[in-house]
């Protein structure tokens, strides 16, 4: 979960995915759900994941709201998220994860940073969700 479920959510859902799509049950949700940036495309599809189809959506939205946990990307979904453990037993993780967006300067540099953000979701959702984790 993040603020738009236009970036960080969605690259963390198609990674889930990707690695461990038979063995969780993964759903990303944005507080106030976006479109999906066009950036966050591109670079999940320099990994072979594709998100072109991605619509955004807020935790309401959702089919299925019984998670085991909710991995929060930004303060704003982190906020939203503990206000949730009072009317519902799930576990919350608050992994801090740098907005690419407000990266300035060229269009190599922008996805750069979106790289950067992809590749380091890549690394705590392998730590994380591994068997042997």
């Amino acid at each position: 979960m993040c603020a738009l479920n236009a970036v960080r959510s969605p690259m963390a859902e198609g990674i889930a995915r990707h690695y461990f799509g038979r063995s969780l049950y993964v759903e990303s949700a944005g507080v106030r759900p976006d479109v999906i940036d066009p950036f966050t495309v591109a670079v999940m599809e320099e990994i072979g994941i594709d998100l072109a189809g991605h619509t955004p959506r807020s935790l309401e939205e959702l089919e299925d709201t019984g998670f085991d946990l909710i991995v929060t990307l930004s303060p704003e979904a982190h906020h939203r998220a503990m206000e949730l453990t009072r009317t519902m037993a799930v576990e919350v993780e608050y992994w801090p994860t740098f907005d690419p967006t407000a990266t300035q300067g060229s269009r190599d540099q922008r996805l750069d940073a979106y790289r950067s953000v992809r590749d380091g979701l890549k690394q705590r959702i392998m730590e994380r969700f591994s068997p042997s984790a």
